[in-house]
């Protein structure tokens, strides 16, 4: 059945929608499969050639198979229809297809709706400020694709974008008006999908050779870090996330069992801090080493960890309180102690039996020094060891002498667990880089570090970095000043100009700034704002009625607005409009095509009564309209009043 005309589409419109189909949709190439890429690429590339070569549109036949290949692939793919990635992936799919059937302005209107609903989508990956941009400057894409729809073939598009950029700003009130004030709730305003958290980089649950050095080459900024007082030494800044303490040979664990109260004991003056922690999908807040004041809902674990009570799934701020010398339970639980001396019974024998000669007639702090002591002598740190066999630490001890902090860090407790000293690895991150234009420390992960915690009598639990004892610079300036020129290090880490430097603070201040004021408005700080507004218990529904009471305002502004900028009719249309609608109460249908003469010859035929008052009107108005002078503007008002007499 052929598409009625009040329906079909305008060709010259089609290019706009291709346009909408590619902002809409291009971003999230990066994100899905290199083949769903290359589906959507080439089903746009055919709808635009069948459109350039007005060929006819695949028909059902076609289309259906498509729909059902597509599904399939990305059942395939993903092993679901559901989640973040799938969705997404069928959302793209099936804009692209939409294309192919595109033949009502009905159609085009279903790709302006996906289009703005793809543009949500685009915030379940990232929501930074080039983000941001992108999806504004596609807003106004899209917009101004709905008012080509119904503008007609005449419409320039320079005409068309105007339109749309004046609608977008003319929404920016109302905006600004929905952000302060709609209510806040911690979290989104619906369930996200299961997938909606994969693909965050952070320190995991575990350790084995390589894995640290791997997220190292990972520029991301981990956490930023906004110091009450002034910044502490460098080698003061250890950031403490998961402690792992059983061995099976090769890769370290956390232990999830219980873990026994904490015995703290703050031995200089507390640091007060916030810090500002990227979503890491763990419920560790990397605090600096070792926390004495906790946020909400966090507690301290029996191995100086502060946990959340839920993951960090979302970019959040934390208000933290350190101090940087401490003893840590000086009387520790005796299943502890003995979980940190355990090795596996086979595996490693140099290493075990270098540490058993260790221990013959030696303090602890002497066992300790000797173990430095042989780091220092002849090995390397460095992000491309090589690779290691079944027993990993002799061949790290005694063969390869290469290798990472975790290398270090683990070869190091198995010395001192084998010389009868409790020890065990930490994770978390060392150092970091200040930001002198905003007073941030940031923390990347390629500040990623692992060290190792020792338990002597009458201490506690004590720091030992054996990646000092190899590379001090490490701890002391940074892992960039640690490693050979041409290890692999994230090319921002390795850049030293001091105008790149300078180009990159500013960026990171702005996207901080961004992250703070925007991003970071929560609940807490909408409470804040609303206080000074002289709003401070502001529940939901004073929220409501301050929301609906501002956005009327807003509409009545711009309606004013908008009738002071009307311009004014001319007079001698309203007098002509005034006619017709006193012969529409006279049952005389005027059609808006008729002319003036045609339409007094059809009156003088269909109601004779009222053919000479009318004609009378009609002559008016004819001289009126294009002599245009006040005499012959009365003359036409004359007439219209004996009209309607």
């Amino acid at each position: 059945m052929s598409t009625p005309a009040r329906e079909a589409l305008d060709r010259h419109a089609t290019p706009w929608l291709f346009a909408t189909a590619l902002a809409t949709t291009a971003p999230h190439f990066v994100h899905q499969p290199p083949w769903l890429g290359a589906v959507a690429g080439a089903l746009l590339l055919w709808a635009v050639w069948l459109w350039w070569k007005d060929q006819r549109l695949p028909g059902r036949w076609i289309l259906i198979p498509l729909v059902g290949a597509g599904s399939a692939g990305i059942l395939l793919e993903f092993h679901t229809l559901f989640g973040r990635d799938a969705g997404v992936g069928m959302l793209v799919i099936f804009m692209t297809m939409k294309l192919l059937e595109l033949k009502s302005r009905r159609d085009a209107t279903v790709i302006v709706t996906l289009g703005y609903f793809l543009l949500l989508t685009h915030y379940l990956y990232s929501q930074s400020i080039p983000t941001g941009l992108w999806l504004l400057a596609t807003m106004w894409l899209v917009t101004a694709t709905l008012i080509r729809l119904h503008g007609g073939p005449s419409s320039r598009p320079r005409d068309t974008l105007r339109h749309a950029g004046l609608l977008c700003l003319q929404a920016i009130p109302f905006m600004l008006v929905l952000f302060l004030l709609f209510p806040r709730i911690s979290g989104p305003l619906w369930g996200l999908p299961s997938d909606a958290f994969t693909g965050k980089t952070g320190l995991s649950d575990s350790m084995s050779p390589g894995s640290i050095a791997q997220l190292v080459q990972n520029g991301d900024i981990a956490f930023r870090v906004r110091f009450d007082g002034p910044l502490p030494p460098r080698q003061k800044l250890y950031w403490r996330g998961p402690v792992l303490e059983q061995f099976d040979g090769m890769t370290w664990h956390r232990h999830k069992g219980r873990q026994p109260a904490t015995q703290l004991e703050s031995l200089s003056p507390p640091i007060g801090y916030e810090s500002t922690l990227e979503a890491h999908n763990q419920r560790w807040l990397l605090a600096l080493d070792a926390p004495v004041a906790l946020p909400p809902e966090t507690v301290l674990n029996g191995t100086l960890t502060a946990i959340h009570s839920k993951p960090v799934h979302e970019r959040q701020r934390f208000r933290l309180t350190s101090s940087l010398d401490y003893r840590f339970n000086p009387s520790e639980d005796p299943l502890v102690l003995r979980r940190n001396l355990a090795l596996p019974a086979s595996s490693n024998p140099q290493s075990r039996a270098l540490a058993a000669q260790w221990r013959a007639g030696n303090a602890p702090e002497a066992i300790i020094a000797k173990a430095l002591a042989l780091f220092a002598a002849d090995f390397t740190y460095t992000l491309q060891p090589p690779l290691l066999g079944v027993h990993g630490i002799d061949d790290f001890l005694f063969q390869t002498k290469r290798g990472f902090c975790e290398h270090y860090a683990a070869a190091f407790v198995v010395l001192m667990r084998g010389a009868g000293i409790p020890a065990r690895v930490v994770g978390g991150y060392q150092g970091g880089e200040f930001n002198p234009l905003d007073g941030y420390l940031v923390v990347r992960q390629s500040d990623a570090h692992a060290w190792a915690e020792v338990w002597l009598d009458g201490q506690g639990w004590r720091r030992v970095d054996p990646t000092a004892a190899v590379s001090p610079n490490r701890i002391e300036t940074g892992i960039a000043d640690a490693l050979a020129f041409g290890e692999p290090l994230p090319m921002l880490i390795q850049i030293r100009a001091d105008w790149i430097r300078t180009l990159r603070y500013r960026w990171e201040a702005i996207n901080n700034a961004w992250n703070q004021s925007i991003l970071g408005y929560d609940p807490k700080r909408q409470r804040e704002l609303l206080a000074r507004l002289g709003l401070p218990d502001a529940d939901w529904r004073s929220l409501a009625i301050t929301l609906g009471s501002t956005c009327g305002l807003l509409v009545a502004g711009l309606m004013g607005w908008a009738l002071y900028k009307r311009p004014e009719r001319d007079p001698v249309i309203r007098l002509w409009h005034q006619a017709l609608r006193h012969l529409a109460r006279r049952k005389v249908d005027c059609a808006p095509w008729e002319t003036p003469l045609d339409l007094a010859r059809r009156v003088r035929e269909q109601r004779p009564e009222l053919a000479e008052a009318f004609q009378r009107v009609v002559d008016a108005y004819l001289v009126a309209r294009y002599g245009n002078t006040d005499k012959h503007l009365k003359i036409l008002r004359d007439a219209v009043a004996l009209l309607r007499q």
